[in-house]
């Protein structure tokens, strides 16, 4: 399972983990439906995301 952080504000999304506050179980990111938006700034789409790099890398 991935991380992937969004570039405007930093948030991250655990595929492992999900966000349960915002209602999003355990999934692959690509999952998450097309028109999620950043929870943490509300203005950034998937596309704004990058993956990061695996711990120790």
């Amino acid at each position: 399972m991935s991380n992937y952080r969004c570039n405007g504000c930093g948030y991250v999304f655990n595929e492992a983990v999900g966000d349960k506050h915002e209602g999003y179980p355990p999934m692959p990111f690509m999952d998450l439906p097309e028109d999620f938006t950043c929870p943490g700034c509300g203005v950034r789409y998937k596309e704004d995301f990058n993956l990061m790099p695996p711990p120790g890398q």
